[in-house]
């Protein structure tokens, strides 16, 4: 309940109406899961982007991961990010006894929701996309028939930029590319075709302004 209040009082407002966002393509966003929403990153408002195009009555299974420890840094955050949020957290460098860092991950597909993964790792510099990492694929192999849907976020990088806490309203561009599947490609192999799409996203943005 608070998840969709937050939703529906702060962020729709802010990122729909202040700001602003286009979206191209959005048959292509599932309305169900499990699905993997994959995109490119350059500003924590991405997250929020993203979640902000998914219907309120499912805004609870739509489940963004996050780095522990930023999200996880102090106990009012955390409460924040866990509950009102609903993150996946995963730590980046977890020790053996923790388990498997994506492990989160992995119940909250097999529970049927939907997952927000960024595959870079990490904010970027705006208009900059750094190489994606292997975790994704790896999931995408657990899961063949979960689609894993590549997104381009174009603009909230410069309405909230990596560091910064003013926002600045600033058109934000969203392009949906088809699902992928990843049922028998090696990991290294399926992240490069997502980053290939991706790219390819970018470019139909470029074209388009």
């Amino acid at each position: 309940m608070l998840k969709k209040i937050f939703f529906a009082l702060f962020v729709r407002p802010l990122v729909l109406i202040v700001s602003g966002v286009h979206v191209v393509n959005k048959e292509n966003l599932p309305l169900e899961g499990p699905c993997i929403i994959a995109a490119n990153h350059n500003s924590h408002l991405d997250t929020l982007v993203l979640m902000s195009l998914f219907p309120l009555s499912d805004i609870h299974q739509v489940r963004p991961v996050a780095a522990a420890d930023y999200f996880m840094k102090n106990k009012w955050f955390a409460w924040f990010s866990l509950t009102v949020l609903g993150i996946i957290s995963i730590k980046r460098r977890p020790s053996k006894e923790e388990g498997h860092p994506l492990l989160g991950v992995t119940k909250a597909l097999e529970a049927g929701e939907i997952v927000i993964i960024f595959p870079e790792g990490s904010r970027g510099i705006p208009d900059e996309m750094n190489t994606f990492k292997t975790g994704i694929a790896h999931l995408a192999k657990q899961f063949p028939h979960v689609p894993v849907v590549p997104v381009y976020i174009h603009g909230a990088g410069k309405a909230l930029p990596k560091g910064e806490a003013l926002f600045v309203p600033f058109i934000i561009d969203v392009h949906i590319g088809k699902a992928l599947y990843n049922e028998d490609e090696n990991n290294q192999s399926f992240t490069k075709r997502l980053e290939r799409n991706i790219k390819e996203l970018e470019k139909e943005y470029i074209k388009s302004v």
